[in-house]
């Protein structure tokens, strides 16, 4: 495997060693995807460093609160990462808002992410107000069920080794049985992953569209970690299966008192 999918582009030492640590892809970004808006998917955000070099996806979950990648999170410093919601074009940096982030939560036993726990939770320095997405729960087990169809959106490479896309993108990708997924990935753990994408390959996520939603039946269940290569034929992309952390996460995402 080469790698693909952190889906993360680079952003410091510490996202550049994590990803070339993974031997699947740390920056995912749409490929065969076609483009999408925010006005529609309000949710769905990009990370960028002080200097608005956009490195990876994330999805609004509360009104201060984005859940991504913890690849995309662990090693930076809250001051090191804002969130950018309401943009559809990265350049067009009169709209939306860039919202500076406080805190960085990233799951605790996350060491790889082709091991899993490949998830964290960004607390804003103030509330935005686009339309939050709900979480998959222990009651949405049906969402994973194979061949249900799944939107991927992000602002990442849109061919491998290509230039990320200037626009959010998305793209419908049917969710994939637990055994296939295994046979095209060894490392594959359905305990903490979930794959989407075709057996011919041609639509899939790739570099920098890392942390980005996976969205079914109106909620998130799962946010994109990694994989091999871009949209190649048999090799569907992999996502933290959120379910598995459902819990956790409505820990984090809980309500910040206002002052």
């Amino acid at each position: 495997m080469r790698i693909r999918k952190l889906l993360v582009s680079v952003v410091g030492v510490a996202i550049a060693l994590t990803a070339a640590a993974v031997p699947a892809s740390s920056s995912v970004a749409i490929v065969g995807g076609t483009k999408a808006s925010t006005t529609d998917y309000p949710f769905a955000v990009f990370l960028t460093t002080p200097d608005n070099f956009q490195f990876c996806g994330g999805t609004l979950v509360a009104p201060d609160k984005v859940v991504t990648a913890a690849h995309c999170a662990k090693g930076q410093q809250p001051e090191g990462v804002f969130v950018v919601a309401g943009r559809d074009d990265k350049q067009a940096t009169t709209t939306g808002v860039s919202v500076p982030v406080k805190n960085i939560w990233v799951h605790p036993r996350y060491t790889d992410a082709l091991v899993g726990e490949d998830v964290a939770v960004l607390t804003l320095a103030k509330r935005v107000g686009y339309r939050t997405i709900p979480l998959a729960t222990e009651q949405d087990e049906v969402l994973y069920e194979p061949e249900t169809p799944a939107t991927i959106l992000g602002w990442g490479r849109t061919a491998s080794g290509g230039v990320t896309s200037q626009y959010l993108l998305k793209a419908t990708v049917p969710v994939v049985s637990d055994q296939d997924c295994k046979q095209s990935f060894a490392k594959y753990n359905p305990a903490a992953m979930v794959c989407a994408g075709y057996p011919q390959g041609g639509i899939d996520g790739c570099q920098g569209d890392s942390g980005g939603p996976m969205v079914a039946g109106g909620k998130l269940i799962g946010v994109s970690s990694w994989g091999e290569g871009c949209g190649l034929p048999n090799k569907p992309g992999v996502y933290t299966r959120v379910v598995a952390y459902a819990k956790e996460l409505a820990q984090q995402i809980k309500p910040t008192p206002v002052p």
